[in-house]
């Protein structure tokens, strides 16, 4: 009986993915959901806000030349770039990121992502011609560079690194990732672009 039992749990672990990993992961599901271009940025050190209001109507009143408002997984969202410190009226603050790192550039993009995805999820080796930083909402970020990797948990931010850096992000927890992405990159580049860790 006990032979039996070992057999069929070896036929099991062959034949389920989950057990063997056999099957590639899947992708991190990474999409834009609001940006804007500026020619210049404000001075010195910047910092990416994030912060809450009750309304989209508020938040987007309250963007000014340098924020971006957008709902997304249920709440209403006003990420600002900017020097340190600071709030909007009738905001919440939820996290202050940086320094960013920066690139100088004729034309600059400011965009938000959203990324989610299954333990495991992952997007493609890759770069940007400019910095990244991230919130997660639920699960657990990781983040592979030729530094190393790092995480970040539900409730926590970090920041990115400079352009041109290769990075592999993925979900490193046991639950979904969920994630705000926030960019500062060349504008007269492409956004993403393949990359290899040598």
């Amino acid at each position: 009986m006990m032979r039996v039992l070992a057999l069929v749990l070896c036929a099991v672990a062959v034949l389920s993915p989950a057990w063997s990993g056999a099957q590639p992961a899947p992708p991190l599901s990474v999409k834009p959901v609001v940006e804007k271009k500026l020619k210049e940025l404000p001075a010195g050190p910047l910092y990416w806000r994030i912060e809450t209001f009750a309304t989209l109507a508020e938040a987007q009143a309250a963007e000014g030349a340098t924020g971006l408002a957008a709902e997304i997984s249920g709440k209403v969202w006003l990420f600002t770039l900017g020097p340190a410190g600071g709030s909007k009226t009738g905001a919440v603050k939820v996290a202050e990121i940086g320094p960013v790192p920066l690139v100088p550039a004729p034309e600059y993009l400011l965009r938000i992502n959203h990324a989610s995805g299954p333990p495991g999820a992952r997007t493609p080796p890759h770069s940007h011609p400019g910095s990244e930083a991230f919130y997660v909402l639920t699960g657990r970020l990781g983040q592979k560079t030729p530094h190393g990797v790092v995480h970040a948990d539900a409730g926590t931010a970090m920041n990115g690194h400079g352009a041109d850096m290769p990075m592999e992000v993925f979900s490193a927890g046991t639950t979904d990732l969920d994630q705000l992405v926030m960019f500062v990159v060349d504008a007269t580049r492409p956004f993403s672009s393949p990359a290899r860790f040598e």
